[in-house]
């Protein structure tokens, strides 16, 4: 109709958001007409989050590697204390493998009851993962906890490299989703922002362009 004042349209979007283009990878910081103080204020804070992000990444990287590192060596060296090997007996004999000799069967590993003295001495039972095609009453080494249970052998130096390695990782990327979470909600209210200021300002703007002679 006549007197309806028509919707505002968005304004302009990034020239390049990508930054794909090297002469428009600045653009929020050159004078021109359509830069917005928001355009101005979300270039200062992807600025602030790129040299911020990457040094706080790696003291958290540092830090938790770190922590990761002393409780995974205490682990193992109260594993080497409280563990040990021990022999234990089959009780009966260990399945075969299907293809005997292969690559396969080298590898492969059977649970299989075992007999095995106790902290006390007294005889105990508990499954452990032998060699195909072992007989029963054959002789096998198991590490033993000290509440006298089949347990894991104690953490190796690889293990403990690996996991801090894993720790550390985890907490380096952390940081950086979370900085890449923080430029994409800043940039969705600014762009609110905007559009709502875009928005009052034409709804004064309109009527004079809109008027009817």
């Amino acid at each position: 109709m006549a007197g309806d004042t028509p919707r505002a349209q968005p304004p302009p979007p990034d020239p390049d958001p990508g930054g794909h283009h090297p002469h428009l990878l600045f653009w929020r910081w050159r004078r021109n007409p359509l830069r917005r103080r928001t355009d101005r204020l979300h270039a200062w804070i992807a600025l602030g989050l790129l040299l911020a992000v990457p040094a706080v990444a790696a003291a958290a990287m540092l830090a938790v590697g770190d922590t990761a590192y002393r409780h995974y060596r205490s682990a193992a060296e109260h594993e080497a204390r409280t563990r040990d090997h021990r022999a234990a007996v089959l009780v009966h004999d260990a399945p075969r493998h299907p293809e005997p000799g292969s690559d396969e069967a080298k590898k492969a590993r059977y649970p299989v009851e075992v007999r095995f003295p106790g902290p006390g001495g007294e005889t105990r039972t508990g499954k452990t993962d032998v060699e195909p095609g072992l007989p029963a009453d054959s002789t096998v080494l198991v590490w033993v906890d000290s509440a006298g249970e089949i347990t894991d052998p104690p953490l190796t130096a690889e293990q403990i490299r690996s996991r801090t390695m894993g720790w550390a990782i985890l907490a380096f990327l952390g940081v950086a989703v979370m900085g890449l979470a923080a430029h994409g909600i800043t940039g969705l209210v600014l762009q609110r922002r905007n559009l709502a200021g875009w928005e009052a300002a034409w709804a004064v703007t309109a009527p004079r362009w809109c008027r009817l002679p």
